[in-house]
């Protein structure tokens, strides 16, 4: 519409000398109240779609927001989350710590008693040993001197068989046996 009053303006008759034009009234009144009844819709259209930008950038804003906010509360989430992990590696590895020096120190009571118990027992083989060691002593005097009664047995009864050595006669008494 303004193009068309335009060119009513720009196609009028020019006055000699001057700048001005000549247009038809009627037409240039008609296109003018045209206007004042387009233009108002125009603005009223215009100002729909302002209002309707506006309510699109202020709920993408809202949008945005919520979004940043979700964001952080996930970050927050996961740093705590994380901070909760560290601190359950921390605890663990504490625990594992802790379990490892109450192992060395049960492995430790272990090996005391099993040396105590050990060194007891050797006492005690030894004690057995020597106890052993003293029945064959026994035993081996006991077999010596039950040897040298049966040699001295059978020497005596070599001697009471009547035919005894030579050397059993003394002189002085010749025809009696010596006996020891």
């Amino acid at each position: 519409m303004i193009e068309r009053l335009e060119a009513l303006v720009a196609n009028g008759r020019k006055l000699p000398f001057t700048n001005s034009v000549i247009v038809d009234q009627a037409e240039a009144l008609e296109w003018i109240d045209q206007l004042r009844v387009t233009i108002p819709e125009e603005i009223k259209s215009a100002r729909r779609v302002t209002n309707e930008v506006e309510r699109l950038l202020e709920q993408a804003r809202e949008e945005a927001e919520q979004i940043l906010a979700r964001a952080q509360e996930q970050a927050t989430y996961l740093i705590e989350e994380r901070e909760l992990t560290r601190q359950a590696e921390e605890l663990s590895h504490e625990i594992v710590r802790q379990a490892q020096l109450e192992s060395d120190e049960v492995r430790r009571g272990a090996d005391d008693y099993a040396s105590e118990v050990l060194m007891g027992l050797e006492a005690q083989v030894m004690r057995t040993l020597k106890t052993i060691k003293s029945g064959l002593e026994l035993l081996d005097d006991r077999r010596a001197t039950a040897a040298a009664v049966a040699a001295a047995a059978s020497t005596a009864a070599m001697d009471n068989d009547g035919q005894g050595s030579l050397d059993e006669y003394d002189e002085s008494d010749a025809g009696q046996p010596v006996h020891d």
